[in-house]
């Protein structure tokens, strides 16, 4: 009689009655395995693949935009500078000497005027750089007043719609000890006919 506490000769008779259908179920496990390793494998990897191709592309072309949104935000801002820059020439510049001194002579003069302080003197010069559309017109001014409308009168030609740039400011006392008297080194410029 056979041991049949651990079903090995159990098994051997079931393996030979059944030696047919485990041959072709051993037959299809290694049809599986094979199947697996020439193509399912190697389709997963080309897979796997073009998921990252995919994602770089998604990055490059996230990266594209941005570069492109870069670049039309500075075409755009170039093209909005170009129009102040033209509105600053024809608007704001005066066309020749003569608009600049009187743009700047009456103004000041006034300008003087209007804060208490007395005009003394005042000089201009014309001053071209080679290569430059624009003349600078130099002035100096001499004031006399009190500290108070000194800075007055800076506070408004600094907030006037007068393009006059303050280059120096020199403060001595007068003679009498009172006032102050105030030399200003001021700037204009003005074109003819640039954009």
């Amino acid at each position: 009689m056979t041991d049949t506490t651990h079903g090995i000769p159990l098994l051997r008779r079931a393996a030979a009655e059944h030696r047919r259908v485990l041959l072709a179920l051993g037959l299809v496990f290694a049809a599986n395995v094979l199947v697996y390793a020439v193509f399912v494998y190697p389709l997963s990897q080309q897979v796997a693949n073009v998921e990252q191709r995919d994602e770089a592309a998604v990055r490059a072309l996230g990266d594209a935009r941005l570069e492109h949104a870069r670049a039309s935000g500075t075409l755009n801002g170039k093209a909005q500078a170009s129009t102040e820059l033209a509105t600053f020439y024809n608007e704001v510049l005066p066309r020749d000497l003569a608009g600049a001194r009187r743009l700047t002579f009456l103004r000041l003069a006034q300008l003087a005027r209007d804060t208490n302080l007395r005009y003394e003197r005042a000089s201009y010069e014309p001053e071209t750089e080679d290569g430059s559309t624009l003349t600078r017109l130099q002035i100096e001014m001499v004031l006399l007043g009190a500290y108070a409308d000194v800075r007055d009168f800076m506070y408004r030609l600094e907030t006037s719609p007068e393009f006059v740039v303050i280059d120096n400011v020199q403060l001595d006392e007068d003679s009498t000890g009172g006032l102050l008297v105030v030399t200003l080194d001021l700037s204009t410029y003005f074109t003819s006919g640039v954009p």
